[in-house]
């Protein structure tokens, strides 16, 4: 079965085809990566696939449960980590991690393991215990992360993940994502950064202008393009 199963998506907003048309499949277990510009069609379409915005049109499945239909379905086996994304700046780390376990466990047993995976991701050592407030921006999307990681999710769309943090910050976030795929995690994820979803990413598609203009693994497309990164591949394609 196949994590996403995307047929000839597409969503107006008024007079703007934001998407156009798309289509692409993502395997479970693999990261795959939606690259391209800012206003190419990326967010819109992660937001679409989260049962946050409707489509206009196409058909999406994910994990078999169709989208438009089967919602609650779908959002109880996915998680979404939006770009701007924020957490509760009053209570700690821990008690952030902590209020949203109890949304994940069924009970107390599996309370405590959702709570004390999300601590590890977050990695924030004795930091966990102050407050949000006194984060810094990289340890804020820590702890974000920590939150759509720490359930096990079988899927986890994540919008630029990296956006805005420094070197450092940035591979320990990548290092997170590709550490967590191993436990069967199935990761979307969207950026304009992409040497860095060339580094993430098992396949890519690289979208512009709300369309799809190739989709394959970054070998592949650094092959086909004869380029020696994503970077020079996206100005090949959209020549």
């Amino acid at each position: 079965m196949e994590a996403i199963a995307v047929q000839n998506l597409t969503k107006y907003y008024g007079d703007v085809k934001a998407v156009d048309g798309i289509s692409f499949e993502v395997h479970e277990g693999e990261i795959f990566g939606l690259i391209g510009p800012n206003g190419a069609g990326k967010t819109t379409t992660l937001r679409i696939l989260s049962t946050i915005i409707r489509k206009n049109a196409g058909d999406v499945k994910i994990f078999g449960y169709e989208l438009g239909k089967d919602d609650e379905k779908i959002r109880t086996i996915i998680s979404y980590l939006p770009e701007e994304a924020g957490a509760y700046k009053t209570l700690t780390g821990f008690g952030y991690l902590q209020f949203m376990a109890g949304f994940y466990a069924s009970d107390k047993k599996e309370f405590d393991e959702i709570l004390e995976r999300g601590i590890s991701i977050a990695s924030l050592g004795d930091r966990i215990k102050d407050k949000v407030s006194t984060y810094s921006k990289g340890m804020t999307r820590k702890l974000l992360l920590a939150r759509a990681l720490m359930h096990l999710p079988k899927l986890a769309i994540l919008d630029e993940p990296t956006s805005g943090l420094d070197v450092i910050n940035s591979i320990e976030v990548r290092n997170i994502i590709k550490d967590f795929v191993k436990n069967g995690i199935t990761v979307l994820l969207s950026s304009h950064n992409m040497l860095e979803v060339e580094y993430l990413s098992d396949r890519v598609a690289l979208i512009d202008k709300g369309k799809i203009l190739d989709i394959g693994s970054p070998k592949q497309l650094k092959e086909k393009y004869n380029a020696s990164n994503l970077e020079e591949v996206f100005m090949e394609v959209v020549k």
